[in-house]
């Protein structure tokens, strides 16, 4: 830079007047075309708004007035309440299942088309390609075709009650004036309802509660081959000391297998760990444990603060309904009803009480309906249905017809068994069967994929199901599946309407193409009653447990039992009946049913010790044990982590100390969800379960890379006493006593929640780890939406473990408590709303009173909205 060069500030140059008053009027100028720039944006964006708003309040159910509907035989009333509950009366049964079709695709056809799909295998042509591996996994059942095959086996009543649902649903769509908002979103179009959707809501169901790939049946398959019978035995025990069963008590837990039988430490001693971290423990407390052995752990992890792994679950939010989820042990959906005898209230009247614990999503499962129309044999008596409805089916699913009153539990029985096929390498193309040899069917199925060229995939059949891939030891399998049975689906259109006692409902549900239920009923006499609601298959020989060869006809399935071989209970002595996805009987009942991993029995135990607790009972007394928080089933593990944090253990570990003083201290005997002494109690126990099974089933992983421990539902029974009794030949070889174990497990304990966040250990409670989250399954996907979309976050209590779950985004979708013929006087309550549409006052103003655990009526309340539907 020259020497004589000065910088001189522009305010201090001669010439910066001249330069301002040149400048102020382009400033000016420039101010005023950026007022009018903005102003213009502001009313774009108004009008945009204006315009989305409209065009979104266009695909709102109409609430009031008139519409004409095709197909009635005359008008139908459809009233609704300040809940946006319907009350639907109709002149005949068919009129009321075509206006329900109506309300329901009004109120949530997207949800409706969601299930259809999820079943058919068909959401990669909505969701686009993040949907396909879902669909290719589903397609091997080939349920659009079943359902098909269904419509065609329906009675005449069934079909009309079927067809005039369908012309409702249709009727409902093009009535709106916009399609519902997601398909906007999606820019897709809905396509017709058609008969056949209504059998895959239902065969969607299916796929929700029970294992659609024979998960649970593989792993004992591995366990039983790898392990002695005694150690099988023991880390599959047929019952626990949880059990609560109706029929039968306690039965003897199987001994812990001595050295003698499987000295696994000695098996193990002298293997050592790889260098790197893999595992990833299904516990959600636990820390990435080291893959012990070159063992890694296949897990399913629950919860909504669990991680999407996959891109449909990015897409659909935490997707735990109709998508799938829920095979990990720690995330089994489930239920509990219960009922007492009319001997055991004040007016005589019996009461059942139901609460079923899905995936809460946005819609909730449910919608609400009172269904009415005049006997068609008494034309001075109607005929009336008030409970929950699942959209895409014209049926109730549970509530009462006043005259009986029903409620469901998931029984996870046995539904499904693992054939392994016999083949021949000089006959590639065929199967041994017990009429000989047969052709493999082979079905050319085309998934079709939003924005992309649809792909082909070949699915092949067999006479028992599809064919699965091999095992770990390469034999072929195939899946029999009660899912698969067209003819049994054909009996599921509208059961229950005109029952009128209790053997008259058993006679109906036994033998239903449904997923096997708790069927738990009351009539109007006082009485209760329990059976199954569902098929059962007869089974041969060995089918059943574990999976074997059909192709001699000695093992298999012959057809399906009668209603007089299923299990029923009627009139307890006791006058007490309850279930909870545990095991219910014992005895010739028990073989029967099979097992299917039921439930470690917590939650029933609890219902059973309350209900024997008092000796007369009203329905606010069953809702009380609905909402029941105490934390009985982890207080063991509280007691076991104080003994194992003793004086030696804490020495000279502040952290150490900190953990037990909270424990010990701030234990309050219930799952609050400002508990740190629950919440790390919970992690403890997860972490110890991690270390267990790592050890104890290292040889059952490194046989069977996808074997998966965690679809056993009780084994939280075997490692607590393993935990407890201590078998030191089963005992993890980078320990030298039990004790050390457990004092790790301390320790990884108060370093997989310190990671998480900053805070002490107090600040850890359970609702940091227990998200509540209830969202719609596009808000994940498109986070600009989502709190207009989804529920607001409440911090709730309970667990798995207690008669209220709550777990991540699972818990009650319902409670229900109800006398037949004393509905008034029922209560009824449910999370979310009736309508899915966020600009509907109905879309979340049914949440408020269930968060609360409030005692809301059974019935709809007083008119607020009044719509006829005319022929």
């Amino acid at each position: 830079m020259p020497r004589d060069l000065t910088i001189v500030p522009i305010h201090d140059s001669p010439f910066y007047p001249l330069l301002a008053a040149n400048m102020e009027p382009i400033m000016r100028r420039l101010g005023r075309a950026l007022l009018v720039v903005l102003a213009i944006l502001a009313v774009t964006l108004g009008i945009a708004g204006i315009w989305l708003r409209a065009e979104l309040r266009a695909s709102l159910a109409q609430l009031d007035g008139e519409h004409q509907v095709s197909g009635l035989s005359a008008p139908v009333t459809v009233t609704r309440d300040a809940l946006g509950i319907p009350t639907i009366h109709g002149a005949t049964r068919g009129d009321v299942a075509r206006a329900t079709g109506f309300v329901h695709a009004q109120d949530r056809f997207f949800q409706m088309d969601l299930a259809r799909r999820r079943a058919a295998g068909e959401l990669a042509a909505l969701l686009g390609p993040r949907a396909f591996v879902l669909d290719r996994e589903i397609r091997v059942h080939r349920f659009r075709a079943e359902a098909g095959r269904a419509v065609a086996l329906l009675s005449a009543a069934d079909r009309a009650i079927l067809e005039a649902y369908t012309g409702g649903v249709n009727s409902g769509l093009t009535a709106l004036g916009e399609a519902p908002f997601e398909y906007r979103l999606l820019r897709q179009d809905p396509a017709p309802w058609l008969p056949e959707d209504s059998l895959l809501v239902i065969l969607s169901m299916f796929v929700t509660l029970q294992d659609t790939d024979g998960s649970y049946e593989s792993a004992l398959a591995t366990m039983s081959e790898v392990l002695p019978r005694e150690m099988f035995d023991f880390l599959r025990p047929s019952w626990t000391e949880w059990d609560a069963p109706l029929v039968g008590g306690p039965l003897p837990m199987p001994p812990i297998p001595g050295p003698d039988v499987y000295n696994l430490r000695a098996r193990r001693h002298g293997r050592h760990p790889p260098t790197s971290s893999s595992g990833t423990p299904s516990g959600a407390e636990a820390p990435a444990l080291r893959a012990k052995h070159g063992v890694r752990i296949p897990t399913r992890s629950a919860g909504a603060s669990a991680p999407a792994t996959d891109a449909v679950s990015r897409l659909l939010g935490i997707g735990n309904w109709e998508l799938g989820v829920g095979k990990d042990g720690d995330a089994a959906l489930g239920s509990n009803n219960f009922a007492v005898a009319g001997k055991l209230t004040d007016n005589g009247g019996a009461l059942v009480a139901n609460d079923m614990h899905l995936g809460i999503r946005v819609p909730n499962t449910w919608y609400r309906a009172a269904l009415e129309w005049p006997d068609a044999a008494n034309a001075s008596e109607r005929n009336r249905l008030i409970g929950v409805t699942l959209p895409g089916v014209p049926a109730l699913v549970v509530g009462s017809n006043t005259h009986v009153a029903w409620a469901f539990t998931n029984t996870y029985a046995d539904w499904s068994d693992i054939v392994l096929l016999e083949t021949d390498p000089s006959r590639p193309n065929q199967y041994r069967t017990p009429h000989g040899w047969r052709e493999f069917e082979r079905h050319d199925e085309v998934i079709a994929i939003a924005g992309q060229p649809g792909q082909r995939d070949t699915v092949v059949w067999t006479i028992w199901g599809p064919v699965l891939g091999p095992d770990y030891r390469g034999r072929m399998r195939v899946y029999s599946w009660v899912a698969h049975s067209a003819e049994r689906l054909a009996e599921s259109v509208a059961p229950l309407e005109r029952a009128r006692t209790i053997e008259e409902a058993f006679d109906v549900v036994n033998g239903l193409g449904a997923p096997g239920q708790n069927f738990v009923v009351a009539d109007r006499s006082g009485r209760i009653g329990w059976s199954i609601y569902g098929s059962i298959p007869r089974r041969k020989a060995l089918a059943g447990l574990l999976p074997s060869p059909w192709g001699d006809g000695s093992n298999g399935w012959s057809g399906w039992l009668e209603d007089s071989e299923y299990p029923r209970i009627v009139d307890p002595p006791n006058g007490r009946i309850w279930t909870a996805n545990a095991r219910v009987v014992d005895g010739h009942a028990l073989v029967t049913l099979g097992d299917g991993s039921y439930e470690i029995g917590a939650r029933a135990r609890l219902i059973r010790d309350r209900l024997m607790a008092k000796s007369r009972f009203s329905a606010l007394d069953l809702l009380a044990i609905q909402l029941d928080t105490r934390a009985v089933f982890l207080a063991r593990w509280r007691d076991l982590l104080l003994r194992t944090l003793t004086p030696e253990a804490i020495g000279g570990h502040e952290e150490r100390a900190r953990l037990r003083a909270i424990v010990e201290r701030d234990w309050t005997g219930d799952v609050a969800p400002d508990s740190a002494a629950y919440r790390l109690t919970r992690a403890f126990r997860d972490v110890v379960t991690e270390r267990v099974i790592a050890f104890v089933l290292a040889e059952c992983y490194e046989a069977d890379s996808t074997f998966d421990y965690t679809t056993e539902r009780r084994r939280d029974s075997a490692i607590w006493r393993l935990a407890t009794e201590q078998p030191y030949h089963l005992l993890d070889t980078e320990y030298s006593s039990w004790q050390e174990m457990l004092v790790a497990a301390v320790d990884a304990t108060i370093a997989s929640v310190m990671a998480e966040r900053s805070g002490s250990l107090r600040d850890r409670v359970w609702s940091e780890r227990n998200v509540n989250v209830y969202r719609h399954p596009l808000s994940a996907g498109i986070p600009f939406v989502r709190r207009w979309l989804d529920m607001p976050r409440h911090d709730l209590p309970g667990d798995l473990y207690t008669p209220r779950v709550h777990w991540g985004a699972q818990g009650a979708s319902e409670r229900m408590v109800v006398s037949p013929g004393r509905e008034s006087e029922g209560i009824m309550h449910m999370p979310t709303g009736q309508s899915g549409h966020p600009l509907s006052p109905f879309y979340s103003n049914s949440h408020a009173a269930w968060v609360k655990g409030e005692a809301t009526p059974f019935l709809p309340g007083p008119t607020i909205h009044t719509l006829t539907l005319r022929p």
